[in-house]
C-alpha cells in the first residue's frame, strides 16, 4: 500500500503527539510504501524551524529520508490544476494540502492525516482515500 503523508501526519509523529504512533506503526510494515509532496515538506521544515531551530529542522528531513519516505516533486500542469481546482473549491483546505490530495489521488495512495478541518470535506467526497490518525 502507498500511504502519502501530508505535514500534520509527520509533524505528530516527531513529536510524539497523539496519532503520531500509527504512523509509526505503518513504518514498520516493509511492503508500505510513504510519499510526501515537496510542499508538505517544507511544512514540516518550517514548523521545525520556527519552533527548534535550523539543525531541528534539517535533522528532521534528513530522518525522514533515512526512514525511505519519498519527496515528490511533482508540479506538471495536470497536477497544479488539479490542486488549483481543489484549493478553489474546498473552502478550507491550504494549498500544499490542496497538492497532497492531488498527488494521492494520482498515485491511488491514501493520504494520512490528522487534519480534519482540511479533509473530512475530501473525504467525504471521495476526491482522494483519506486514512485519520486521530
Amino acid at each position: 500500500m502507498t500511504y502519502l503523508l501530508d505535514a500534520c501526519s509527520l509533524i505528530a509523529f516527531f513529536r510524539k503527539e497523539p496519532g503520531g504512533e500509527v504512523l509509526f506503526d505503518l513504518l514498520l510494515d516493509s511492503k508500505a510504501r510513504f510519499v510526501i509532496h515537496a510542499l508538505n515538506v517544507c511544512e514540516v521544515y518550517y514548523d521545525f524551524f520556527r519552533a527548534d531551530g535550523e539543525t531541528a529542522a534539517k535533522l528532521v528531513v534528513q530522518i525522514m529520508l533515512e526512514l525511505g519516505i519519498e519527496i515528490r516533486e511533482d508540479m506538471d500542469p495536470a497536477l497544479w490544476k488539479s490542486a488549483g481546482k481543489l484549493k478553489a473549491t474546498l473552502k478550507k483546505i491550504s494549498l500544499a494540502d490542496s497538492f497532497a490530495v492531488a498527488l494521492a489521488a494520482r498515485m491511488k495512495a491514501t493520504l494520512l492525516t490528522s487534519d480534519h478541518a482540511e479533509f473530512d470535506a475530501v473525504a467525504e467526497k471521495k476526491l482522494a482515500k483519506i486514512r485519520f490518525i486521530r
